[in-house]
């Protein structure tokens, strides 16, 4: 099992390589169902994976002319700030079992998983909705406020669910920072990349770090990423794109399962 936890590591970077975003989402379902971490755990070594990961990811198409730093900055203030504070604070005040339905009752961990079980659910459709490659939104200029506050919130859940985001935030910078969709992309992986390791320095303070599992498994989802940039010019993202929205949701569905039937 622990062989096939590596693997999945590999191919969360090779998937971040390729689509630019959605790998991060497998981070988790590989840290708690093969590798039998508990998902609290699992949340907090995802943000250090993910993070980690998306900044090699940002690098390369920070080459590429395809990361707008100015941006990255403005929207990650309010998520980052989210994602903080859930990981100091909000996750160590969730009760072990949150409520008592009869004798069912909802502990802290399967709430987190039917959450992000939910996420996964949304990220799938994300991939699968159809979308013009350089599809810029022209909506009504919205208030400052309502935009810090939609950050914010997605930043609280990053921090709830530890995956980076990216179906959240690239909508945002698409209709309110218009850019074009490869940049919004570039420029999201920077976003995730602070994200994640700001929240995951919360984690720091409230657990204790096992880096002799960390640091590997993070390098090899890193080789991936590399891997998953190479490859990226030999096939259709747009095909492959469909395939993983497919067996993202098709996880979202058996996650959801398991947990409900324990």
């Amino acid at each position: 099992m622990e062989v096939l936890g590596y693997f999945g590591a590999l191919l969360i970077g090779i998937v971040l390589g390729i689509t630019g975003g959605g790998g991060s989402i497998l981070t988790v379902p590989v840290l708690v169902y093969i590798l039998n971490y508990n998902p609290i755990i699992a949340t907090a070594y995802s943000l250090f994976i993910v993070g980690t990961t998306s900044g090699f990811g940002t690098y390369q198409n920070f080459k590429k002319g395809l990361v707008i730093p100015k941006t990255a900055l403005q929207f990650a203030i309010p998520s980052v700030i989210g994602v903080y504070l859930t990981r100091k604070f909000i996750i160590p005040k969730i009760p072990e079992t949150l409520f008592y339905f009869g004798s069912i009752q909802l502990s802290k961990a399967t709430f987190l998983m039917l959450l992000f079980a939910v996420v996964m659910f949304m990220a799938a459709y994300s991939m699968l909705k159809d979308k013009k490659e350089k599809e810029v939104v022209d909506i009504k200029t919205k208030s400052l406020i309502f935009v810090i506050i939609q950050l914010f919130f997605v930043g609280i859940l990053i921090g709830l669910i530890g995956a980076g985001g990216g179906f959240l935030i690239i909508p945002a910078l698409l209709k309110f920072a218009k850019l074009p969709m490869k940049t919004a992309i570039g420029t999201s992986l920077f976003i995730i990349t602070i994200n994640s390791l700001i929240g995951f320095s919360g984690d720091i303070q409230n657990m204790e770090i096992d880096w002799l599992f960390l640091i590997p498994f993070t390098t090899f989802s890193v080789i991936g990423i590399f891997i998953g940039l190479y490859i990226q010019h030999y096939i259709n993202e747009k095909y492959l794109k469909k395939i993983f929205g497919f067996f993202v949701l098709m996880m979202s569905f058996l996650i959801l399962f398991k947990e409900l039937l324990s």
